[in-house]
């Protein structure tokens, strides 16, 4: 029996549910087909990013950050601990049960908003019906194969960890970003393989419960993406105080498990090294998930690297088929995958969504935390764009001093005639929740001057923005 919809999500990840519910919104009739099972073995909504990403991840995070403040922090309050240990099994219950919670939630609003859940692998079949107003999918499931019939069909299957040729992941000993959030012990030493965001926060994570970590690094450069002052900060912080060992400008060699571990062979600047750990984490990028999609079936057309091709609306070459999220060009960050969500529903009933690339905030959520919006100076430099900068530290600030976390800055870039901020950086305890003034202000075309005449709440971290802002125009008041 074929069921016939308005509009077919694949792909219940950010950007699929996203587009699922608004769709709905809009009052079409919508189905989102998705195949991700939990540990358990049951479907869950939510992709990468809920299951296995960007929710258990911050979960870890926060715990293994509240372990270490515990025990270097709480003395300068005033506070007396005399002993404290992490249980591993309980801060991974509480991860699941946050997981659980979320993923149960989209569920609960997929009931709301009328959105049909369908569990199984989605692929588009060959041909088309409804005189060619309609396109076929298959969804293969539990319950064997059904056909669903759509007027508009939205690709979100998102993206998968990428493999490193010669390293075989059996998420126990040898992991990737979801074997590396569900270790239930602390293993006493680390490696990992990528300096990028992933690898970062889980090597943070198991640093602050006791693993000696090693994270080795193919590139040069220490946080290439980063403006160079945080990643001058970062390193500052994350190797020299924090102890994390990064190895830069790694070549990998053999990678081989045995009975004590994992035997990484690699080479650097210093010649030929060997590193020994009891686990090791493959963060090395992400790539688009078309596989087994059924693209050729349509002529839908992907490009070399995997991505379907789109334009600035994230329509293919196809009509009425579009793509959103990891598996078109662009950050692969969830809150990007939403927006593009949002944008693709609302193209469909032929209103006006819109994506600015160039504005969408990068975060790290390391300790500090580091995060970004626009122009780094250094890319100001080389296109020849004249620019006026303010940076301005914590330490000089009252809300920092009082939450005894001093580290890092607020850089902000504008354009040295017109003063439209080009860009903002920030390496803060709270750098996740700063940035949203700064790609507000960007969206809106403001000046450094614009956020320097808006009235901040005192004592608060924002109030650094309003100083760098003022450091601009070289007239900070508290520095």
């Amino acid at each position: 029996m074929t069921q016939t919809f308005d509009v077919v999500i694949i792909g219940a990840g950010p950007a699929g549910y996203v587009a699922a519910i608004r769709a709905a919104q809009l009052g079409y009739a919508v189905a989102c087909v998705d195949d991700w099972k939990n540990e358990k073995g049951e479907y869950a909504l939510g992709g990468t990013c809920l299951n296995v990403g960007c929710i258990p991840s911050k979960a870890l995070l926060d715990s293994s950050e509240n372990y270490e403040r515990v025990l270097e922090k709480f003395a300068a309050h005033g506070i007396s601990v005399k002993s404290a240990e992490m249980d591993v099994k309980k801060m991974q219950a509480r991860k699941d049960k946050i997981v659980a919670r979320l993923t149960g939630g989209i569920e609960m609003l997929f009931r709301k908003n009328k959105v049909t859940w369908l569990k199984g692998h989605g692929h588009f079949a060959a041909g088309q019906s409804g005189g060619g107003e309609r396109y076929r999918i298959e969804v293969a499931g539990a319950g064997g194969t059904e056909t669903l019939e759509a007027a508009h069909v939205v690709i979100a299957t998102g993206s998968t960890a990428r493999e490193l040729p010669g390293v075989s992941v059996d998420n126990e000993v040898i992991c990737d970003n979801v074997g590396a959030l569900a270790f239930r012990d602390v293993p006493a030493r680390l490696g990992v393989i990528g300096a990028g965001v992933i690898g970062l926060e889980l090597g943070s994570v198991w640093r602050r419960l006791g693993a000696k970590v090693t994270i080795l690094e193919a590139l040069p450069g220490f946080l290439a993406a980063c403006d160079d002052a945080v990643s001058k900060e970062a390193w500052k912080i994350f190797v020299k105080e924090q102890g994390l060992d990064i190895r830069l400008g790694v070549k990998i060699g053999a990678v081989t498990r045995g009975k004590g571990g994992v035997k990484v062979r690699f080479e650097d600047a210093g010649g030929e090294q060997t590193l020994d750990c009891d686990r090791l984490v493959v963060s090395v990028g992400r790539v688009p998930n078309t596989k087994n999609l059924g693209a050729e079936n349509v002529g839908l057309k992907i490009d070399e690297r995997g991505f379907v091709e789109v334009d600035a609306h994230c329509r293919t070459s196809l009509p009425r088929i579009y793509a959103a999220g990891d598996v078109v060009r662009g950050p692969m960050l969830a809150h990007k995958g939403m927006d593009e969500g949002v944008m693709v529903a609302e193209h469909i009933a032929s209103q006006a969504g819109h994506v600015d690339l160039d504005i969408i905030p990068w975060v790290i959520y390391t300790a500090p935390e580091i995060a970004w919006v626009g122009r780094t100076e250094q890319q100001l430099k080389a296109d020849g764009i004249e620019y006026r900068a303010g940076q301005v530290p914590f330490i000089a600030n009252g809300r920092a001093l009082g939450l005894d976390e001093t580290a890092g800055f607020v850089k902000v870039l504008a354009d040295a005639k017109t003063d439209r901020v080009l860009g903002v950086h920030i390496i803060s305890s709270r750098a996740s929740e700063l940035i949203a003034e700064a790609v507000m202000a960007m969206e809106f075309r403001a000046s450094s001057e614009d956020i320097a005449r808006i009235c901040h709440a005192h004592p608060s971290l924002p109030e650094v923005m309003h100083e760098a802002s003022l450091a601009v125009d070289k007239r900070a008041i508290h520095i």
